[in-house]
């Protein structure tokens, strides 16, 4: 008898593990419509490795403007992502690497990183408006501390750090540096399995 009532509570509860690990296992969508690329877009970067150990705000920023990469070299768009971020909040290097640049251009102070390990020519993230706190040359590991958010310079309606990633002239989603689970928000959930006793 019970090896028949079994049965359907069994296959109940292998069905929910399918769709458990089918929802684990499918890539995460975009966290924000903005960071979907228009269909017209050219592709992606597919040569950016998740290497980034941490966001460079916070535990996980609200992103203000995703990254809507230009049909061309010099067309419209935004190449890289505005994450909000309080004047005075700790910058941090998303992933290992050298910095190559810590100055002001046009005005607005920014930091760029050169990530180690990620190919000719490297991987260059870029921070602004960030007052630095290292210097051109310094070498940087995930998570240290490489300026803070300018009062000034920002060009979102409040303050933000726009945070951008490019391989010489190419522009690429930043976010793509990132692991899903550093990009997930909140915790997994399983579903009940309604029926069994």
């Amino acid at each position: 008898m019970r090896a028949k009532r079994c049965v359907p509570v069994c296959t109940r509860l292998v069905l929910v593990l399918v769709m458990a690990a089918a929802v684990l296992l499918s890539p995460p969508p975009p966290l924000f419509a903005a960071d979907a690329p228009p269909a017209d877009a050219p592709p992606a970067d597919v040569t950016v490795p998740a290497v980034g150990r941490t966001w460079p705000v916070g535990s996980h920023p609200r992103v203000l403007r995703g990254w809507e990469p230009p049909a061309t070299p010099y067309g419209p768009g935004h190449r890289g992502v505005d994450l909000a971020a309080a004047p005075g909040t700790p910058v941090r290097a998303v992933a290992a690497g050298r910095v190559s640049f810590a100055g002001r251009v046009a005005g607005r102070r920014v930091v760029s990183v050169e990530l180690t390990g990620t190919g000719e020519p490297p991987l260059r993230t870029t921070y602004e408006p960030v007052a630095a706190a290292v210097e051109e040359g310094e070498e940087v590991e995930p998570g240290e501390v490489i300026g803070t958010v300018d009062a000034t310079g920002s060009h979102c309606t409040v303050t933000c750090v726009h945070w951008g990633l490019r391989r010489g002239d190419t522009y690429s989603d930043p976010l793509s540096l990132l692991p899903p689970w550093l990009l997930h928000r909140g915790p997994s959930r399983l579903l009940p399995v309604y029926g069994t006793t």
